[in-house]
């Protein structure tokens, strides 16, 4: 079963998700929040596996309380999807930055929302080619010079070649067609990327591309 905290001021909304979510056989939400603290306090009780967070909310706002359950140890398993009004939100670089595993615009059809809710309690990353690529370049390219990043040199050839990859929004199913490989092994690539780098996830990785400047915004691997 998968367990969903719904952290949003808007009872409407909750209430919406809470009814989607919980008619499928395989989610329960096991708690509502009405702000950041609310989620901080209901996500260390409940230990959901993911936490569908608002942005803007009262009195604790969802990138602060997105970066504090990230850095909780006792929720290294809990992932964290950002709500968002607007695809191209200001706070979406800074929320994945700070450890949310991808995002979802509140608009998103009930279809996609279930869908979301599954692939990002299985370990993998909300990270949409043409939504996310857009968001990061468009913020990434206001941040100064990256500096450089001894931490890539850790990679072999493959694996910056396959976070690059992952940077510019592709599957392991598209990176093995990319690199004439299998899923498996452009998984296994990804994975090993991930643990050199102390990366959350695959959200993590992208932004890791981009802030070591191994990937630079506008740029689109051939």
């Amino acid at each position: 079963m998968i367990r969903v905290l719904l952290a949003d001021d808007q009872a409407l909304v909750r209430a919406g998700f809470r009814a989607l979510l919980d008619a499928e056989q395989d989610i329960a939400v096991v708690g509502e929040a009405r702000n950041g603290r609310e989620a901080l306090a209901r996500a260390r009780a409940e230990k959901p596996d993911v936490v569908l967070m608002d942005i803007r909310m009262p009195e604790l706002d969802g990138l602060a309380a997105t970066r504090e359950l990230a850095a909780d140890s006792r929720l290294s398993h809990v992932r964290i999807v950002i709500l968002t009004t607007f695809e191209l939100d200001e706070y979406v670089f800074e929320a994945l930055r700070s450890g949310a595993s991808g995002f979802l615009v509140k608009d998103t059809e009930p279809v996609d929302l279930i869908a979301a809710v599954r692939l990002v309690a299985g370990g993998e990353a909300l990270l949409s080619p043409s939504v996310t690529r857009r968001v990061i370049e468009e913020y990434a390219i206001r941040a100064k010079e990256p500096p450089a990043s001894p931490e890539l040199g850790e990679l072999t050839e493959r694996e910056r070649e396959v976070m690059a990859l992952v940077a510019e929004g592709l599957s392991n199913e598209e990176i093995g067609e990319r690199l004439v490989v299998s899923p498996a092994t452009a998984k296994t690539h990804v994975s090993r990327a991930m643990v050199k780098l102390s990366a959350r996830d695959r959200a993590q990785l992208v932004v890791l591309a981009y802030e070591s400047g191994l990937v630079r915004p506008g740029w689109v691997s051939g």
